[in-house]
């Protein structure tokens, strides 16, 4: 038996123990917690149908491939696979996507290519902004995200830009 296999389980011993030690009803508590979970989902439903939604939209309507090939000769001149520049565009919106991207990329071009190694630093190196403010925002309930997004999006063409730099530093062409 591993470790990993009892961590789980004495955990939620723990969590018991405690409650008994301190008299706590941990089943009203963990139901408390539960419902407020539900209203939380409930809260943050509509933001995430939109997005999924807009995802679905950029696919199906090829914008993704057309700012594709209008970004093709800005990405040659800083040396950014080509291949990465749909995973660019739909990282901000879906992670999903862009692991999709991703596993195209690694399939077709090889993990240790250099595409696959510039998509691999841009998934660990870019966040799912608008999932993220969408989720985070609605559930705290903020109207007015003033500087997150612009912010968020700033750091996203940062991570784009160095990347491809970081990989040929590293690991050369």
């Amino acid at each position: 038996m591993n470790f990993t296999d009892i961590v789980v389980p004495c955990l939620v011993a723990g969590i018991l123990l405690i409650g008994l030690i301190r008299n706590v009803d941990v089943f009203s508590v963990f139901c408390e917690g539960a419902a407020d979970g539900l209203k939380t989902c409930a809260d943050i439903l509509p933001a995430l149908v939109l997005l999924i939604m807009f995802i679905g939209m950029l696919q199906a309507s090829g914008i993704v491939e057309a700012l594709t090939s209008l970004l093709q000769p800005l990405c040659s001149a800083v040396g950014f696979p080509e291949q990465c520049v749909p995973m660019v565009l739909l990282r901000p919106f879906s992670g999903s996507g862009a692991i999709a991207v991703y596993d195209g990329i690694a399939s077709a071009e090889g993990v240790d290519s250099f595409a696959g190694r510039v998509a691999s630093v841009l998934l660990g190196a870019s966040e799912t902004t608008f999932y993220t403010v969408a989720v985070y925002f609605s559930a705290v309930k903020v109207k007015n995200t003033r500087h997150a997004v612009p912010a968020a999006l700033c750091a996203d063409f940062t991570a784009w830009l160095v990347c491809g730099i970081t990989v040929m530093l590293f690991f050369g062409v």
